[in-house]
């Protein structure tokens, strides 16, 4: 089985953490693929950022799809129009996970500006009842790729700040930048503590191990062809 695990930033130091990740919770046989776009920001923290990430998201799983990936993960159902491949995104996997070993959950991410979003996607995936409150420690997405920021410390702060008044039975790590932090983590706080990145790998070796792939009847339906113009004329379906 191949996993093409696509990091919707451009920045490598994190495509290559994400992908030590994936590969430490793989099983045998399946190999991880991981690639950042050939374009687009170094890291999201925003809808801004989302908006522009994109296109170099959307040209890197057309790159993988063809070349007979068996899954594929990342955060955009337009994927999921594009591949026939199974497409998880890290959020909905690790809630999904989440509500199989716990009661209830609190999502610890960077910054205060990515807690709205974070919000309407616990709506949109309908885990609102699990979870008792999404919570930002306050450093930026690149401050996990510097030695000696402190964000760490200040990710460690906020997970013990929502043990103790959010009363969660386990916490999700709201950023890929923290993958290569959960196991360390859940046993400090003696509680689950979920990566979006490893839960998306073991869910995409499953439904590929089921034999499933993306319907392509109705909503995900392959891309109508039509030309598009100026910088996204290579991006048109055919």
């Amino acid at each position: 089985m191949r996993v093409n695990l696509v990091n919707p930033n451009t920045t490598l130091s994190m495509t290559e953490k994400i992908a030590a990740a994936a590969r430490a919770v793989a099983a045998p046989g399946t190999e991880i693929r991981a690639v950042s776009p050939a374009m687009g920001p170094v890291s999201i923290e925003g809808r801004y950022d989302e908006a522009f990430c994109v296109p170099g998201l959307l040209g890197a799983i057309a790159i993988g799809h063809p070349l007979g990936m068996s899954g594929a993960r990342l955060v955009l159902t337009a994927a999921r129009e594009l591949a026939r491949a199974p497409v998880v995104g890290i959020a909905e996997a690790a809630m999904h996970l989440a509500t199989l070993v716990a009661g209830s959950f609190t999502i610890v991410t960077t910054l205060s500006r990515a807690v709205p979003t974070i919000e309407q996607l616990t709506r949109k995936y309908g885990f609102v009842r699990h979870c008792r409150k999404v919570r930002a420690a306050e450093f930026p997405v690149l401050a996990l790729e510097e030695p000696g920021s402190g964000a760490r410390d200040l990710l460690r702060a906020e997970i013990a700040r929502a043990i103790a008044e959010d009363r969660c039975e386990a916490v999700i790590l709201g950023c890929a930048g923290m993958a290569d932090l959960a196991r360390d983590l859940a046993a400090e706080f003696g509680l689950p503590v979920i990566d979006g990145v490893a839960a998306a790998t073991k869910l995409v070796e499953a439904v590929v191990g089921l034999g499933l792939r993306t319907s392509k009847i109705g909503a995900l339906a392959p891309p109508l062809p039509k030309p598009y113009t100026g910088l996204f004329a290579r991006f048109a379906p055919r």
